[in-house]
Parts: structure tokens; sequence; C-alpha cells
């Protein structure tokens, strides 16, 4: 297990390091510039200049990489251009909104899939079975951002259970509350599950039938035990490993691809930080948030090898090539 951990903490690192050399790469190739967009055109070449010294985007490409990831590794992030603070206080302000959001969203998508995907199994061929496969592949189908405005229309327009945008905060003293912060993040959490569950419904499905199969599930049903006692005991633990990859992959994405969600919903997170970051042309913001968004891709995966090494001994004992 320490080898296998070694291995995996190096990819980790050598991601990382890949992330950041292609975030910089491409910031650097994108049109425009950033003082200039921020003073306007009418702005002259000298409030320009002092503009990029200011910024410190006069100096070379290679300075300017070194710099960055030196401050990132010692804790410590760039001025943004547009809000003139430093970027992990954005960063950290709109992670209260983006990680329970993305939280909420996969324990719905967990919760409805898990359940749909045994209930499935359970009624391999009949009409339980084919309702699930007909209503996972209906999730597949619908946009996450048609479904939010449906939901606006019929929760906050019509039925006027909950409002229709924006987000209150979790401190009391500010007008929100725990209650209040969760019933703003319920309709963009299953805008998101939904497409994430029926995915993941379908995946765990799969992976019961197939282990159903098996030699040993064969033994324990001879052995007396109802097909029901046998995807308990001993299907499902085996077809979880490739339902806890689905999982780890589908938060990652619940993290880093809630843009238009956040949008629609007019939430404070990641997500429409980064819209509006790159309408400003704050370069400093964009390469920070993505590097945030990659570490946790790679983090995500990184406890999925090890959540799936631990239900697998033999993933983890076996020969690395």
């Amino acid at each position: 297990m320490p080898l296998f951990l070694i291995r995996r903490l190096a990819t980790f690192a050598l991601t990382l390091w890949v992330a950041s050399a292609v975030v910089f790469a491409v910031m650097e190739l994108l049109p425009g510039n950033a003082a200039q967009v921020m003073l306007g055109d009418t702005a002259t070449p000298e409030a320009i200049a002092a503009l990029e010294r200011k910024f410190g985007l006069d100096r070379p490409p290679l300075e300017r990489y070194v710099t960055w990831v030196g401050g990132l590794l010692g804790g410590q992030t760039q001025t943004s251009f547009a809000y003139d603070v430093p970027v992990a206080d954005l960063i950290a302000e709109r992670l209260q909104v983006s990680v329970p959001l993305a939280l909420l969203a996969m324990a719905l998508t967990v919760v409805v899939a898990l359940a749909l995907g045994l209930y499935a199994a359970s009624h391999h061929n009949r009409a339980g079975d084919v309702g699930v496969m007909t209503l996972s592949q209906l999730g597949l189908a619908v946009p996450n951002f048609w479904l939010a405005i449906l939901l606006i229309l019929v929760f906050a327009v019509q039925l006027q259970w909950v409002s229709a945008g924006g987000f209150p905060g979790w401190l009391e003293d500010e007008g929100g509350g725990l209650w209040a912060g969760l019933s703003a993040l319920l309709l963009p959490a299953v805008a998101l599950a939904a497409v994430q569950a029926a995915i993941l419904a379908r995946v765990t499905r799969s992976a019961l039938l197939d282990v159903m199969r098996e030699d040993y599930v064969r033994t324990a049903r001879a052995k007396g035990l109802t097909a029901r006692q046998a995807l308990w005991r001993h299907a499902l633990r085996n077809a979880m490993i490739p339902v806890v990859t689905i999982m780890g992959l589908q938060f990652a994405n619940l993290i880093t691809g809630t843009i238009v969600v956040e949008n629609v919903f007019v939430l404070p997170g990641l997500g429409r930080l980064v819209f509006q970051a790159i309408a400003n042309r704050d370069i400093v913001v964009v390469r920070d948030v993505v590097m945030v968004l990659a570490a946790v891709v790679v983090v995500v995966n990184f406890v999925v090898d090890v959540a799936v090494a631990l239900i697998d001994p033999r993933l983890r004992l076996q020969p690395q090539r």
C-alpha cells in the first residue's frame, strides 16, 4: 500500500505541474490586452504601460510563470485586475457556494442512482427495469440548463416555493442562514444531478448484472441464497468498483462544470466568477481558478484510486508496469 500511494502522489504532482504549464501558456496566447480592457479604448499608451508595470505584465513570460507557481506553492496569489483583491479571497468566497452545491448535487445523484440501479438490476427484464432505463434515457437527453429554467418556472414562478435565483448567504445576521442557503441551492442541485443520476444508475445496473453472472454468485445461489441475498451479500461490493470510479469523475465534473447552471440561477460561485473574469479579461483570476479546478479533479481522482484499492486489494497488490 505505501508504494501504491507513493506512485499515485508522484502522478498527482506531475499532473499538476503539466496543468500549470498548459494553463499559463493558454492564458498567454489569448488575444487582447488586460490593461487596455480595464482602461478602455481612450487610454493613452503611457497609462497602459503604467498599469502593465503595476500588475507585472511587462515582465518576461518565464519570470511571470515562476513567480506565479512559486506564489501558489507558498499559499499566496496575485491581485485581481478587476476586483483589486487577492485572487485567493475571491476563490474562497465563491467556494462557499460551489462546493456545497456540488456536494448537494452529488448526494442527490448517489441516493437516486444507487436506488434506481439496484432496483433495475434486481428486476432485470421486467417492467421496473424497463421503466428505470427509460427514465435514465430521458435524464440523459434533457440539457441541465433547460431543466434549470423549467424548475424555475414551476417551483419559483408558479408555486413560489423558492426564489428564482441569487444566494442569501450562510449567516443569519446577513439575511441568510443554513436553511435559506440550502433552499437556494436545491433547484440548481436538482438540475445538475439529473444527468449525473441517469448515468450512474445505468452504470450501477450494468455493473451489478455483470457481477451477478460470475461463478461465485451462481455458487451462492446454488447453496440456497435468493437472488436478492446474493446481490446484497456478494455482488454489491465488487460491482461498486466501476461505480465509485464514475462517482469520483462525476463529483469533479460537478465542481468544474457549473458555469451555465450558476449563471441561470445567478449564483456567486466559481463558474460565475470565471465567466465574469473572462469578460473582464482578468487573466489572473481565470488562471488561478482553472488551476484550482484542475487540482480538484486530480485530488478527486487520487481519492477514487485509493477508495477503489481499498475495495479491491488486488489493484494495489498487483505489479505496476
